[in-house]
C-alpha cells in the first residue's frame, strides 16, 4: 500500500447539508430555520449563556478567589536539559533563549532539579530550586542568582 492509495473507510466522509436549495432537498425555503423570530434572522441568535432574560447561571453562582495582578511567571528549565552545553560554559537566560531551550524569558528563568547534570557549568538564573543547586554543585559547577 502506498500513500496515494489510501482512502477513508466506507461512509466515513458524509457530504455537507446544502440548505436553501429547493423544496425537494427537505431544507429549502426557510433553510431549516423555521418561520420568523430571532433565530430565523441573519446574524440572529443569543449569546452563549443567555437564558432569556433570567439571571444566567454564571451570575447566580458564587465567585471565589482572585487573580494576583503581580504574579510572576518563570520559564522552567530542568538541570538535565543543561547537559547539551559544553563543560565550563556560563549558562545565562540569553544563551538559553538563543539555543532554543526556552522560547520566552517571561519574568525570569527558574532552574529545577529534575534529572542528572554531568557537566561542570556556571548557571546564572533568576531562581533555583534546592535540588537544582545540589545537582549543579555535585557536578562541580556554580549557581548564581541574577
Amino acid at each position: 500500500m502506498k500513500l496515494h492509495e489510501l482512502k477513508p473507510a466506507a461512509n466515513a466522509n458524509k457530504s455537507r447539508n446544502r440548505v436553501g436549495r429547493g423544496p425537494s432537498s427537505g431544507n429549502g425555503k426557510t433553510a431549516g430555520r423555521g418561520h420568523k423570530g430571532q433565530k430565523a434572522r441573519s446574524g440572529g441568535g443569543v449569546r452563549p449563556g443567555f437564558e432569556g432574560g433570567q439571571n444566567p447561571l454564571y451570575k447566580r453562582l458564587p465567585k471565589r478567589g482572585f487573580t494576583n495582578m503581580n504574579r510572576k511567571e518563570y520559564a522552567i528549565v530542568n538541570v538535565e536539559t543543561l547537559n547539551r552545553f559544553d563543560a565550563g560554559t556560563e549558562v545565562t537566560p540569553e544563551l538559553l533563549l538563543k539555543e532554543g531551550v526556552i522560547s520566552n524569558k517571561k519574568d525570569g528563568v527558574k532552574i529545577l532539579g529534575n534529572g542528572k547534570l554531568e557537566k561542570e557549568l556556571t548557571v546564572k538564573a533568576n531562581k533555583f530550586s534546592g535540588s537544582a543547586v545540589k545537582a549543579i554543585e555535585a557536578a562541580g559547577g556554580k549557581s548564581e542568582v541574577i
